[in-house]
């Protein structure tokens, strides 16, 4: 008798309980890794923004300006 589950409901139970314990520290990882990614993403468009000033300079000294705005 001692080989055999107390409740099998208990035993499914805790089977979902240590799932759902797993998945929850998957997603915690998953929000921390997409935070930095975030963070990476505004950095570069902060780049791509600071770039575009000198760009178009560059397009009005080579007369390669669209002028028509």
């Amino acid at each position: 008798m001692t080989d055999q589950p107390d409740n099998l409901m208990l035993v499914y139970l805790r089977r979902i309980d240590e799932k759902v314990d797993r998945l929850s520290a998957d997603m915690h990882d998953v929000k921390v890794r997409m935070s930095g990614i975030e963070e990476n993403l505004a950095g570069v468009h902060g780049r791509i923004d600071r770039l575009e000033l000198p760009v178009e300079r560059i397009e009005r000294r080579l007369d390669l300006a669209d002028t028509t705005h």
